[in-house]
């Protein structure tokens, strides 16, 4: 995707061949940062912090983290070791995990003085293919959108969308917004309304980001707007991303999500859910068992904007001394989700749809 006309990715390998760069999301959208990964350490940092943020990007930074610190030490034990670091920083997206296990088992077997090459190649490898998941759910949401587009004969069609689950939260694209973009490309008029996902504001500092860079019509509201707007038949339908989606069918995302998805499911407008494979975690059947990440108050008591001087400050909105609760996901029941959107096409988010879609999952489960 472009900014201000340049191509960039989330992560990139810089020119010498070791070093890796981040947009640091946490700047934006008052500041475009790049920031220079040099260690694991670095990579834990980030993803901790939310420099970078997003499922799937998540697991791209883990991956290279991971090679930055087999540069350390490329022995098992710290192989072992630095896995169990970055896997520890955010407990919630299953891509974590995921993309740690993939490079373990790139670089477990192979001679130590091979093991810093081979994780690289293997960090690479994972973020290659994950711009091409996310091209790939973008073609198949756009059949989706191309549908409504023809039922509204020339007017927008208006999708709803939560958090942030375009090309920041991934390494290109997008999950959510990849059909979004490549409808606009296409001359279909789509408006999008941004929830501003509180407490960390994704849709008003990050989505609303990158639409506008973009191109894309868009509407910022308040987190609890979604509901009335569906009532008022503004909404065609809604498509969010998710973090972690269980063999059984139901969706860990952003806290607020779990909302979105009554008021669609009471007003009949059409609730998706897009997502990579490498966001289903096949081994759990039941939403209830996702691990929920809770997060410090303060990111409920204080929010960070610009004053009228250009100055950005972070200001306290709740009285001193409040005790605030940061739950930072939910869980929709898969009974409210319409279908998946996946690389491999859309399914019922039903245990048989992911299989449908997956069925080297069952073979191997069965085994």
């Amino acid at each position: 995707m472009n900014i201000d006309g340049k191509p960039y990715r989330t992560i990139w390998l810089n020119d010498d061949g070791w070093s890796v760069s981040i947009i640091d999301q946490t700047k934006l959208p008052f500041a475009f940062e790049i920031v220079e990964l040099k260690s694991l350490e670095d990579a834990a940092r980030a993803i901790k912090t939310m420099q970078v943020r997003g499922a799937p990007l998540i697991g791209a930074t883990a991956a290279y983290g991971l090679a930055l610190g087999l540069r350390e030490d490329p022995s098992d034990n710290w192989l072992d070791d630095a896995a169990e670091i970055l896997n520890a920083t955010r407990p919630t997206a299953v891509n974590l995990k995921w993309a740690l296990d993939q490079m373990k088992d790139a670089v477990r077997n192979q001679p130590r003085d091979s093991r810093v090459e081979a994780a690289y190649a293997k960090a690479k490898e994972i973020c290659d293919e994950d711009v091409e998941t996310c091209r790939k759910i973008g073609e198949h949401g756009l059949g989706l959108i191309r549908a409504h587009a023809a039922r509204k004969k020339g007017e927008p069609v208006e999708i709803l969308t939560h958090c942030n689950a375009g090309w920041l939260a991934t390494v290109d694209w997008g999950t959510a917004l990849a059909p979004v973009y490549m409808a606009h490309d296409e001359g279909i008029p789509v408006h999008v309304w941004v929830d501003e996902t509180r407490p960390r504001n994704q849709g008003a500092y990050l989505t609303a980001y990158e639409l506008g860079a973009h191109g894309v019509p868009h509407t910022l509201i308040a987190d609890n707007v979604g509901g009335h707007l569906m009532q008022r038949g503004k909404i065609d339908l809604c498509i969010v991303g998710t973090d972690r989606t269980t063999a059984g069918g139901d969706v860990a995302n952003k806290i607020g999500t779990y909302l979105k998805a009554l008021a669609a499911t009471d007003n009949d407008v059409p609730f998706f859910v897009a997502l990579p494979s490498s966001t289903i975690d096949w081994e759990l059947q039941s939403g209830a068992d996702i691990p929920i990440e809770e997060r410090g108050g303060e990111e409920v008591k204080f929010v960070t904007g610009k004053l009228p001087d250009g100055t950005v400050a972070t200001v306290e909105i709740a009285p001193e001394g409040t005790e605030a609760a940061n739950f930072a996901f939910d869980v929709t029941p898969r009974k409210m989700v319409t279908g998946f959107i996946t690389d491999r096409g859309v399914a019922p988010a039903t245990p048989d749809g992911l299989i449908r879609l997956y069925p080297e999952r069952m073979k191997k489960d069965a085994a």
